[in-house]
């Protein structure tokens, strides 16, 4: 019987000891999963004469732009050995529908470009957050006052999932925003200016009949 009783609390000791192991350990508030951005490089290669492109291939790279779905956070960029000022207008031109600028830098990743040959690449983040939820390592004991490994995957997947431009995670927003405060300005100065209405004097008007 008492070796029973021993054998009994030995489990039960042995249980207790295995939920410790999976205490929480991050005593920060920095979440374990962050947000990651992700990139990736579309590459169309033109054909360039001393004209810069020819008429098909405007064509063919407004067709590209169309098929990718340019959008706001996407980065251009363009590789002419000729540096031709005239190719690069009309790339600018075709970004510029998009309402999108040219990048002044080019991915090293793209390889060589032959003379002749103008080199399109178009890089498009995307904000993930590996490992969430996870509930790893999960215990009700938590003697070092951690925070879960889950902790924060919730707001981080939102915030990558919500985010416009993923690459403002990486470097912030570097524009002062004067387009976004001159259009607010514009329709606070309508509003302020326009006449309120019921300002202007009544209508008289007549109850004898006819």
């Amino acid at each position: 019987m008492k070796h029973r009783i021993l054998s009994i609390a030995a489990l039960a000791l042995g249980a207790s000891l295995a939920g410790c192991t999976g205490m929480p350990t991050n005593s920060s508030m920095n979440s374990v999963h962050e947000p990651v951005v992700e990139r990736v490089n579309y590459t169309l290669d033109l054909a360039t004469g001393n004209g810069g492109l020819s008429y098909p291939e405007q064509q063919r790279l407004a067709g590209w732009f169309e098929e990718l779905g340019l959008r706001y956070g996407d980065a251009i960029s363009v590789q002419d050995p000729m540096q031709s000022p005239e190719t690069r207008g009309t790339i600018a031109a075709l970004a510029a529908r998009y309402s999108l600028d040219l990048s002044d830098t080019v991915p090293v990743s793209t390889g060589f470009v032959e003379a002749g040959t103008t080199r399109v690449v178009v890089t498009r983040g995307k904000a993930v957050v590996h490992g969430c939820p996870d509930w790893s390592g999960h215990s009700d004991a938590n003697f070092k006052n951690g925070l879960s490994r889950n902790y924060g995957c919730a707001t981080n997947s939102n915030l990558a999932a919500m985010i416009a431009n993923p690459e403002h995670l990486v470097k912030g927003d570097g524009s002062q925003g004067d387009t976004t405060i001159m259009s607010s300005n514009k329709a606070i100065s309508a509003y302020r200016a326009k006449t309120p209405t019921g300002s202007a004097d009544l209508k008289s008007s007549s109850t004898k009949g006819n």
